[in-house]
């Protein structure tokens, strides 16, 4: 074979590389030959896929709270306007240390809290809503709710369990003039329930 067919063949042989193997298609090994670069098999792909949705649902998970409930806190109910920051009280009068349950709503300066708790008889004492020594049931400090025995009641857009009735009502003392609080009271009507689902209603201003 002459220079010139040895060229023509040189050039032909280039091009033809050219055309069947554009550049990026893969690596020269040391022959020359190409190395093509293998693409992920499907199930190695679904199981990559799997894998980060479950790594996702577990951040999700973990701050469920802060990404689910305004300011993230999560005894905020939907539609809040205002938080109520750490210990939360009337007046100035924390609710009782066992309170569990928290939840709560506020819009427009006013502010809806239900919880559970087994000493609200001493926090009526210390929030001023009954005298000590008086009976939790004088109706000088308060008065029979109209909620049946057996009756649920739940304030608008407040969320949590509902008040289960009887239910007992003490207003206008203590934590203020528009304060308002709603305990249950033991089905017979003698004491609280223990515990008692409590929702105080109260300015925040």
């Amino acid at each position: 074979m002459g220079d010139a067919e040895a060229g023509a063949g040189s050039v032909v042989s280039d091009e033809m590389n050219e055309t069947a193997y554009p550049e990026g298609a893969g690596d020269l090994d040391r022959e020359g030959f190409i190395r093509r670069r293998r693409l992920p098999s499907p199930a190695v792909m679904v199981a990559g896929l799997a894998f980060l949705a479950v790594v996702a649902g577990g951040v999700f998970w973990l701050f469920q709270d802060d990404l689910s409930h305004p300011f993230g806190d999560a005894r905020a109910c939907e539609g809040s306007d205002a938080a109520l920051t750490g210990k939360i009280a009337l007046g100035g009068v924390p609710i009782p240390a066992d309170a569990t349950d928290v939840h709560y709503i506020t819009k427009n300066g006013f502010a809806e809290v239900s919880f559970l708790s087994d000493q609200m008889p001493d926090y009526l004492h210390r929030a001023g809503l009954v005298p000590d020594g008086e009976s939790l049931f004088d109706e000088n400090y308060g008065s029979a709710y109209a909620l049946g025995e057996g009756g649920r009641e739940m304030p608008d857009g407040l969320c949590g369990p509902a008040l289960m009735g009887p239910v007992w009502s003490y207003h206008g003392r203590g934590p203020g003039p528009s304060a308002n609080i709603l305990i249950e009271r033991a089905p017979a009507g003698t004491t609280l329930r223990a515990p008692a689902r409590v929702i105080a209603s109260f300015d925040i201003g």
